[in-house]
């Protein structure tokens, strides 16, 4: 089967927007910079395992300012059990510099001066602008990348190819959303090793070639999990008990 006509997009991104109305950025953040800087920290690394660093860090330091003062060992000390926590730590100090002499403290609001930043690519700058300002910019990470190839979105060698072809393919009124809404449907549905097909709520559009039969992921959730749909949310944290 080939990639999804013009009809059967339109029903997938509607059928995706009514599954995920609000999809939201699990990244921890305070603002615009921290935004930022936590974006940086999740390329090649989960969400959760930036947010356990953040966590921690951003108290401490979250503006270009606190960051310099906490010098580049200590935040390297900080946020040393990321993937390439050497290449980062030197990314987050330029950028504060830069930030800092260029622009007075503010994070530009612009896709081309965002690319000219110290540690910000594309998929950096899409992300947050659309996280930051609800733009209709399309940030192409490994979910949305994957999932584009597996239920036959579109293709493309590179995520910048698979962004220009969402740019495209994609209507208005569903830019703003697409990338997050498909960001957790890869996370908690559609994941790369086993996907819920039982639990999915794009089930009838879906044109994967690994879409399991409905009766097979049925009797193959109620074996494995008495969970139901709860895997289409993330789980919050348990309280721990005072003592």
């Amino acid at each position: 089967m080939g990639l999804m006509t013009k009809e059967q997009r339109n029903s997938f991104f509607s059928a995706l927007s009514k599954a995920y109305p609000n999809p939201h950025c699990e990244l921890i953040w305070t603002n615009h910079y921290s935004l930022l800087v936590a974006i940086i920290l999740s390329a090649q690394s989960t969400d959760k395992n930036v947010n356990k660093v953040t966590s921690v860090l951003f108290p401490i330091a979250d503006t270009p300012e606190k960051i310099l003062a906490l010098g580049e060992d200590k935040v390297r000390s900080y946020i040393k059990s990321i993937n390439y926590f050497n290449n980062k730590t030197k990314s987050i100090m330029q950028l504060a510099r830069v930030i800092l002499e260029k622009y007075n403290g503010v994070v530009p609001s612009d896709f081309d001066t965002l690319i000219t930043l110290p540690g910000v690519g594309r998929k950096t700058a899409n992300v947050f602008l659309n996280v930051a300002y609800h733009a209709p910019s399309i940030g192409v990470d490994t979910h949305v990348f994957r999932l584009c190839h597996r239920l036959k979105i579109c293709t493309g060698k590179t995520p910048a190819e698979v962004e220009e072809k969402l740019n495209k393919l994609v209507p208005e009124e569903y830019k703003k959303d697409v990338a997050l809404a498909l960001v957790l449907h890869g996370r908690y549905v559609c994941t790369a090793r086993k996907p819920l097909c039982a639990q999915c709520p794009l089930y009838e559009v879906c044109l994967s070639d690994e879409k399991v039969p409905l009766y097979e992921a049925e009797k193959a959730g109620k074996t494995s999990s008495k969970a139901g749909k709860k895997s289409l949310a993330p789980k919050k944290a348990k309280k721990k008990k005072e003592e």
